[in-house]
């Protein structure tokens, strides 16, 4: 169920001399990152000293893993590619559609009577092509796979941005859109341009309200969303030895947060100890024996700056719980200096919905240090000021919490134990407030705090701390009370101070579960059957994008010209649209209703240069698409940054969008644009975004002469005759070029299944 231990061996046996290979090619030590790049070449690949940041490279990676919501998409591109079977080990994990209203069992029974028909498809496409099924309720895609899948060493993919979370143990682990994960699964290469390495050096030791969150929040406040960007973040030291593989797991998670390709610790005896705590000690027994090859080479951490392109050093003893936002993750604040920014900004200071759980922090050891806050209140007669949900990882983590008797304390104070399943973290939460319209403050342990991300209000100011803080505020109901120092008035009329919160970093009796909710796939394919009704409005089939023309590209009209943060929420919103995730149409009904117009400051209304009217984005985009015409995207900096979700990249195209010109790109989402044959372009000079007017016409010139390296022309047609013309660039490399020729590189893949089943 858990692994392939055959695969992992055959992994380690090779890995120590493909190290050796790739230190003697580069001729200098080797990072923990760069060990398991070059560990995972993919074969056709010969090994030189790539210049990271530049060069794309192939990759083979050992497993892939995708959530319910962009498993739809990603499988239903796979059934286009022609293999009876995944090529590598591949899983489906449900946790997305499970909307959070009243409790765990009724919102999971909900979930099961509403998205039965996608659960149902789902299932079945596991079962025909050999993937494995977790069930909904058996918990959240990161969770789960951490329990179960992740290994040090490893390279694995998954459609989610939070795929890093594996990282917790040692495991370079990257998020990707469907289409990525469809070419994996049907055999081929992974493309990843050779990524940059930012270190991470962590001293000293965590203490008192000091948790691992702590550590990715103050990264987060450094690099900012787009400091690690192209980049993987490798920590080290002993401060990095001494957090436990679930804490790294955290840290790992919300690198998400600053455009990290991924984030990496090396191997050590907290992952080893979780390791056999979760049934794996055979696999704890191998990296025991090749330890020394799943940590960065001693020269590299005796001298960091060397070998990374960036060096952090943050000491453990001097840092402070932070708390981050509103409205980004890169926002910091130490809490010494938290309730003095709420009151100089006007933020709403009454707390209303304190929130923990999600992907970023479920563990055991989240919760026990969590609960243990949650006892105190218990014990000094405290109740939450609060609403007040929890949302645990994995049923594996549910059930052992409350065989250990920390879930009562929760009850105790007031808590709501929700399903096992993202719930709030990304809008599937049934809010409830009495007028969405006003000025309002949550805060949660999860890692994303982008506006509406969590409830759809534009009102709600979201604050990211971790469990333990989240549980203190709770009690609170204030954003200006600092649990390390205030004291709160108790149901006795007594100021009484909260202590120290503690945990376990493991289960002290040991993990344990009832059911799982792990799937199998069938043993024989060939009796299961995959239908997707025509009339159906969750799931649809696809039709091949059409292939380019072979000319410049004349007469696009300008769809929408975005300003600010555009994040792959505003292109693509997650909460209620879920729904839709299989159906290509009716999804692209959301495309870009969340992006700021640059020119009215208004979202959903955009002009319609046929009838000179302004109305909603995706109606206009139609409307553009049904005169035969062709439609551009103009955005601002970092441009699709947040969730994987290639929906953001498929939307505009479905729709007949045939560019996006950004100041800059968020990876993942300038990748997913380059699978489904569009143009993703960048300014030369950036001062040229304000050229952009709004009733241009826009020409696409050079495309005759699509070649890496070599800028494109934009000839803005303006609405009083005149033109101008831009210059514009890109990072296509010669084989992204094809898929944009051949109209998506699903084609590409479909082409060549097709040929080779008749050869």
């Amino acid at each position: 169920m858990a692994f392939d231990i055959e695969m992992i061996r055959k992994v380690y046996e090779e890995l120590p001399g493909k190290i050796e290979a790739a230190r003697t090619a580069v001729g200098r030590p080797l990072t923990l990152a760069e060990k398991i790049l070059f560990a995972h070449l993919h074969t056709d690949m010969k090994l030189e000293n790539f210049e990271r940041g530049v060069h794309y490279v192939d990759f083979a990676p050992d497993r892939v893993a995708m959530q319910d919501a962009t498993a739809q998409m990603a499988l239903l591109q796979f059934m286009q590619a022609g293999r009876p079977q995944v090529a590598v080990p591949s899983t489906v994990h449900c946790d997305h559609l499970i909307q959070a209203k009243t409790g765990a069992a009724e919102d999971l029974h909900t979930a099961l009577n509403t998205n039965r028909e996608v659960y149902e498809f789902l299932a079945s496409v596991c079962n025909k092509y050999g993937l494995g099924f977790w069930k909904p309720g058996a918990g959240i895609i990161h969770q789960v796979v951490l329990e179960n899948y992740a290994f040090p060493g490893g390279m694995m993919i998954g459609t989610d941005s939070h795929t890093p979370n594996a990282g917790g143990l040692g495991m370079v682990a990257i998020g990707v859109g469907g289409a990525d994960a469809s070419d994996v699964m049907a055999g081929l290469a992974w493309e990843l341009k050779w990524p940059k390495l930012i270190g991470v050096k962590l001293t000293g030791k965590m203490s008192g309200w000091t948790a691992p969150k702590d550590i990715i929040l103050k990264v987060a406040g450094i690099l900012t969303v787009k400091g690690g960007t192209g980049a993987i973040v490798e920590y080290f030291g002993e401060g990095a030895d001494a957090i436990s593989a679930t804490g790294k797991a955290t840290i790992c998670n919300m690198g998400a947060e600053v455009g990290a390709t991924c984030s990496i610790f090396g191997y050590d005896d907290r992952m080893s100890a979780y390791l056999k705590s979760t049934d794996r000690a055979d696999i704890a027994e191998l990296a025991d024996g090749i330890k020394e090859h799943l940590r960065a080479d001693p020269q590299v951490i005796a001298a960091p700056k060397k070998y990374y392109d960036e060096v952090i050093e943050i000491d453990l003893n001097e840092l402070e719980p932070h708390v981050n936002g509103p409205y980004t993750p890169d926002l910091a604040w130490p809490i010494s200096r938290f309730a003095e920014a709420v009151r100089a900004n006007n933020w709403p200071e009454k707390l209303e919905v304190a929130l923990i759980g999600s992907c970023t922090n479920s563990s055991y050891e989240d919760i026990s240090r969590s609960a243990s806050i949650a006892q105190q209140a218990v014990d000094k007669n405290l109740k939450a000021k609060a609403e007040f949900t929890i949302s645990p990882g994995s049923e594996l983590v549910r059930y052992t919490v409350e065989k250990d008797g920390w879930l009562k304390a929760y009850d105790s104070m007031g808590g709501l134990v929700l399903a096992n399943a993202c719930g709030p973290c990304i809008g599937q939460w049934a809010r409830h407030i009495d007028d969405p319209t006003r000025k309002n403050s949550i805060i949660t342990s999860f890692n994303r705090n982008f506006a509406k991300r969590n409830d759809s209000f534009p009102g709600t100011h979201a604050f990211v701390a971790s469990p333990e803080i989240v549980t203190a505020f709770a009690l609170a109901g204030d954003l200006t009370f600092n649990p390390l120092t205030d004291t709160l008035l108790n149901e006795d009329g007594e100021q009484v101070k909260l202590d120290e919160p503690k945990g376990y970093e493991l289960p002290p009796k040991g993990f344990s579960v009832e059911d799982s909710g792990y799937q199998a796939p069938a043993e024989d394919p060939s009796q299961v059957h995959i239908l997707v009704s025509p009339e159906s409005q969750r799931l649809q089939l696809l039709e091949p994008f059409a292939a380019w023309e072979g000319t410049d590209i004349k007469g696009l009209r300008l769809l929408i010209k975005a300003r600010g943060k555009c994040t792959t929420d505003h292109i693509s919103m997650a909460g209620p649209w879920l729904k839709f995730r299989g159906h290509l149409d009716n999804i692209s009904n959301n495309m870009l209703i969340g992006a700021l117009n640059f020119f009215n400051d208004s979202t959903d209304k955009v002009k319609n240069q046929l009838t000179g009217e302004y109305g909603p984005v995706p109606a206009t985009a139609r409307a553009y698409k049904a005169a035969g015409l062709g439609s551009i995207v103009v955005g601002d900096e970092n441009y699709g940054e947040g969730s994987s979700r290639e929906h953001a990249a498929m939307e505009p195209r479905h729709l007949g969008v045939r560019a996006i010109l950004v100041k800059s790109f968020a990876r993942i989402h300038e990748t997913n644009l380059k699978k489904q044959g569009m143009l993703a372009l960048t300014f030369a000079h950036k001062e040229d975004y304000e050229k952009i007017l709004e009733d241009d016409t826009i020409d696409i010139e050079g495309l005759n002469h699509f070649e890496p390296g070599t800028p494109l022309t934009l000839v803005l047609h303006h609405a009083d005759g005149t033109s101008e013309s831009i210059i514009v660039n890109h990072t296509y490399n010669e084989q992204q070029i094809e898929w944009f020729k051949a109209g998506a590189a699903l084609n590409i893949i479909r082409k060549n299944a097709l040929a080779a089943a008749q050869a």
